[in-house]
């Protein structure tokens, strides 16, 4: 916890992101072209907060360059959503409610601008920093979000 990660966009430009806690990882805003102090970096405004396979940090893939504490705002354990891929009931997942498998039925007004419940492959994070740096769509969010069309009955609080 507390890693601190430079993340290679190609075309020169990275970013940074910190290890939360696994599989976590907290992607800060900015692409760079020449290296900020380890000191800067935790307090950059976060971008999002992702699982991502883990290998993206073991094969060095995205290179720890330094383990700095985690400000409070990296620390908030975010809330997630997930949605049944039978009968689309939606859910929030959080460890709040580990006596409860981590989740518990939600509505969709309390799902909506939540990130789903995934472990990201490092390739994809690179693609939505991309993308979310020239500020345009990224097909890993559209393909992640809620699919209304599914929710045959209203999901319970």
């Amino acid at each position: 916890m507390g890693d601190i990660l430079r993340v290679d966009l190609g075309s020169g430009g990275h970013s940074y992101a910190q290890v939360a806690s696994e599989p976590l990882i907290v992607f800060f805003e900015g692409v760079f072209t020449a290296d900020l102090s380890v000191e800067e970096i935790p307090a950059l405004p976060v971008a999002f907060t992702l699982g991502v396979s883990r290998h993206a940090v073991t094969s060095g893939l995205w290179p720890v360059i330094a383990s700095r504490p985690l400000t409070p705002e990296s620390a908030r354990e975010p809330f997630f959503f997930k949605q049944d891929v039978i009968n689309g009931r939606l859910f929030l997942y959080h460890s709040t409610f580990a006596d409860q498998s981590f989740e518990r039925p939600a509505s969709l007004a309390e799902c909506e601008g939540l990130e789903r419940a995934a472990v990201w492959e490092p390739g994809h994070v690179v693609d939505r920093l991309r993308d979310h740096a020239a500020g345009r769509p990224n097909r890993w969010v559209e393909a992640l979000k809620i699919d209304t069309s599914r929710l045959t009955s209203p999901s319970r609080p």
